[in-house]
């Protein structure tokens, strides 16, 4: 995909392709359109790097008490517990 921006915007011109597509990711996240690892892999990060990314801009991990569940039955069937 390429996205193309005016040249005539000097504000862009400050912002490597890297934290376009970083910034990019962040804001789907924060919008609930992308999860975690989708977002980690469109910034072209590690998934660690993304949440320290998501975290330096106070946008909140979304993990709902279901997805804790879901983690604790995972976690109980390796496990064997």
């Amino acid at each position: 995909m390429t996205i193309t921006f005016p040249d005539d915007d000097g504000a862009l011109l400050k912002f490597t392709a890297d934290d376009l597509r970083l910034e990019l990711a962040c804001a789907l996240y924060a919008r609930h359109r992308i999860t975690l690892s989708q977002g980690a892999r469109l910034a072209g990060i590690e998934r660690m790097v993304f949440q320290e990314a998501l975290c330096d801009r106070d946008i909140d991990m979304h993990y709902s008490s279901d997805d804790l569940k879901t983690d604790l039955a995972s976690l109980e069937a390796v496990l064997g517990a």
